[in-house]
């Protein structure tokens, strides 16, 4: 089992299943649609309620806590709202399962659509957070979207989750800076994110509305697998360990950190350290906040890119099944 509580999906991960093998042939030949895009979006609501039902059992044992699947929505739409909230609530509603995330990329144009939905009760998966700043701005969406709720007297048992993206900063800076400075980045920026989440965690805020009923939108570790072939391959699991958070890993990360991956430290808020690191990488000329916008922008550029890809090979097969 490896304690697996939740899954996740993306554009990449469709594109390279549906390209690799013939699985979803048969689906692709019988879904009696023209387009391509619908015709993908019922293969991965197929495939993510299967899942859902797999982790309902956790769903129930945490009540709701874990037992999550992720679903994204077009990353065409990365740059308008209103799209994102239509095709947000349409893909909730087409899916009709309730530990089903919709992932939103946490960009200028999601964070309004991001506070709309959670409004409109639909949970969700915030993608493509880099830096303190694009969290804050997530953080306090789902904060909006749950006042508003309140204010409404509506359910505030609308459950999110908060996905920050760790191994493309280090990946990004590795030519810039010396070696002793590898793979520090990373930790340093989800330091400051992590402060971020306790503060908010401890704000009268959100205390306010969890007395009400609601539950916090939890920080969750994304792009955890090592790309340095020189560093461990577990070292995003071992160092990002904290009551309240979820990491998401890579299958081969998962199965590194079965074999010989140690769970022995929690995460500290106030590490000295990470000032002075965040200065070195400042001495070389990188920012975080003006380096995150280009990260989350390359980011939705690669989803963008495997997107077009997977629609296509789904076009390819249905042409192939005509």
């Amino acid at each position: 089992q490896k304690a697996v509580t939740g899954l996740t999906s993306n554009p990449t991960i469709f594109a390279q299943a549906i390209k690799a093998g013939k699985d979803y042939d048969a689906s692709i030949r019988g879904a009696g649609h023209t387009d391509p895009e619908t015709v993908f979006f019922g293969l991965a609501i197929d495939d993510l309620r299967r899942a859902a039902a797999i982790f309902e059992p956790v769903y129930q044992h945490t009540h709701g806590v874990d037992g999550w699947v992720s679903l994204e929505v077009s990353p065409l739409l990365a740059d308008d709202t209103q799209s994102t909230i239509e095709q947000a609530v349409a893909l909730h509603k087409q899916a009709a399962v309730h530990n089903l995330f919709i992932k939103v990329p946490g960009t200028p144009a999601g964070v309004p659509a991001i506070e709309e939905l959670i409004f409109r009760g639909v949970p969700i998966n915030v993608t493509l957070l880099f830096s303190p700043e694009q969290y804050q701005a997530a953080a306090d969406a789902w904060l909006r979207g749950l006042e508003r709720r309140h204010a409404a007297g509506l359910d505030l048992d609308v459950a999110s989750v908060a996905s920050v993206f760790i191994s493309r900063w280090d990946v990004k800076v590795a030519d810039k800076v010396p070696a002793e400075l590898h793979n520090k980045l990373g930790f340093a920026v989800c330091a400051q994110i992590y402060a971020k989440y306790r503060a908010l965690i401890n704000s009268p805020r959100v205390q306010r509305l969890q007395n009400a009923g609601a539950r916090v939108q939890r920080l969750l570790w994304a792009s955890t697998g090592t790309k340095d072939p020189n560093a461990s391959d577990v070292m995003y699991i071992e160092n990002l360990i904290a009551p309240l958070t979820v990491n998401t890993m890579p299958e081969k990360t998962l199965l590194a950190f079965a074999d010989h991956g140690k769970a022995e430290r929690l995460m500290t808020l106030d590490d000295p350290t990470v000032a002075s690191t965040l200065a070195q990488f400042e001495a070389h000329g990188i920012q975080v906040e003006p380096l995150a916008k280009t990260l989350q922008k390359e980011g939705a550029d690669s989803f963008v890119k495997s997107w077009r890809e997977l629609i296509d090979t789904v076009s390819e097969r249905m042409g192939a099944a005509a």
